[in-house]
């Protein structure tokens, strides 16, 4: 008896097959029984018949209960009226364990109860078709960086220090000093392009801030890139290349999958670069036509960035912003030292930032004297300002956050739903 997955069973139509899998749902009318079964590949109906089977295969029906463990033997047809397009004619069942009362009912459930049982709640339909496209995207995005020339490396997650001086940072014994969870890999990044030329990375970062916004997780993922002799516009045009390739292949290897969860696709549809672009000054002039009382100087909050995107179908560059509201390591703007060569991709829909990015000073002067403006540690970026003094070159580079990509693409409510087991400001647990 060969062994198949739900997703493989279109080719094995007419013969008899067995399945692992869980039962999500189950029903009866008298004599039959109907299976909702699920394998991680996809979801079948079973059909038991009273009379085709044995009594004891009838007792198990009796028995089974939601999320129970069973291996199926039967014969799968093709059945246009089943939602899933096919459905199995059931000869025999083992039951593998007979689960206890599962308390994800159909009724609704807070979000607390929930996340509570995030892993039992990873199983809905809605949260496993999330994870699928999660993983398309990733997989989108690996493809896209290497298809232009990019090399994977990795950054540390263990740090000495703060790849900016903040202080949102988690800290941790490391031996006899501490050490601090990386807040990105950008810093490494940099090193890693002096050497091979254009390189990202794809990782965990922690922020230990104290939001509760529907943006904000204490630990997310973030690939970051970079790539020598690279400035400004160029870092611009990789970014937007990169958010229309991944839209655009989404679009359509997870129509079906997008579709169940409800996103209309026609503002997904619009991305395709250029996008529109924006300088801050700009920016803060519309704003304060649109009502927002932010002030010049100050950066742009979730509000204001979901008030500036109300009139735009795709993402939106806003550049030149502040020198002093940005990192140490922004490179200037020749024409207006005031401002550095830095952008912010803001996604449609009140979905805010998802890219992040800047040239980098290269300057070993310059760079210096950053670094005693920010009051940061001479010793700790000692490392850092060598790049500047052996072989120096303009570049630049960008991160995204995936799970705001991945909200902003599945049309969620919150970034929560977007990794398995979200770290909020509330949540450690499970």
């Amino acid at each position: 008896m060969e062994k198949v997955t739900i997703k493989e069973v279109s080719k094995h139509l007419g013969q008899d097959i067995q399945l692992q899998s869980w039962v999500f749902n189950f029903r009866s009318s008298g004599k039959i029984f109907f299976l909702q079964l699920r394998d991680g590949t996809g979801r079948l109906q079973a059909v038991i018949s009273k009379n085709d089977v044995s009594e004891d295969v009838w007792k198990v029906c009796e028995e089974i209960t939601m999320e129970s463990s069973v291996i199926v033997t039967g014969v799968v047809n093709e059945e246009k009226r089943s939602p899933f397009g096919f459905e199995m004619q059931v000869k025999d069942i083992k039951v593998l364990q007979v689960a206890e009362e599962y308390p994800i009912a159909k009724k609704e459930h807070g979000i607390d109860f929930l996340l509570d049982n995030r892993h039992l709640w990873l199983r809905s339909e809605r949260q496993a078709t999330i994870m699928r496209v999660r993983d398309e995207i990733i997989w989108l995005m690996r493809e896209f960086f290497r298809n232009e020339g990019f090399v994977l490396t990795d950054s540390p997650i263990l740090t000495p220090t703060s790849c900016e001086g903040t202080t949102t940072l988690f800290s941790t014994e490391y031996f006899d000093e501490t050490a601090y969870l990386s807040q990105s890999g950008q810093l490494y990044l940099e090193a890693c392009a002096m050497a091979l030329g254009k390189v990202y990375d794809f990782g965990p970062t922690f922020r230990a801030e104290k939001s509760k916004t529907r943006r904000h997780m204490m630990e997310f993922w973030m690939l970051d890139a970079e790539a020598a002799f690279m400035q400004h516009d160029e870092n611009l045009k990789v970014q937007e290349k990169l958010v229309s390739y991944v839209v655009v292949n989404i679009l359509k290897s997870k129509k079906k999958e997008l579709k169940l969860l409800g996103r209309d696709t026609k503002f997904l549809e619009k991305v395709k670069a250029p996008f529109p672009r924006m300088k801050y000054s700009e920016a803060i002039n519309k704003l304060h036509n649109l009502g927002s009382d932010i002030k010049e100087g100050e950066d742009l909050g979730a509000d204001d960035e979901t008030m500036l995107m109300k009139e735009f179908d795709q993402p939106v560059f806003v550049t030149h912003y502040p020198t002093k509201i940005k990192a140490f390591y922004m490179q200037p703007d020749p024409e207006n030292p005031n401002q550095v060569l830095c952008d912010d991709l803001l996604a449609p829909e009140g979905y805010g930032e998802i890219i992040g990015g800047s040239e980098r000073i290269w300057d070993l002067k310059l760079l210096e004297q950053r670094i005693k403006e920010h009051k940061l540690s001479q010793k700790d970026f000692e490392w850092y300002v060598d790049l500047r003094r052996y072989g120096s070159v303009p570049h630049a580079g960008f991160g995204i956050g995936l799970e705001r990509t991945v909200a902003w693409i599945c049309g969620l409510d919150h970034v929560r739903e977007t990794i398995p087991f979200p770290r909020l400001l509330n949540r450690l647990k499970p």
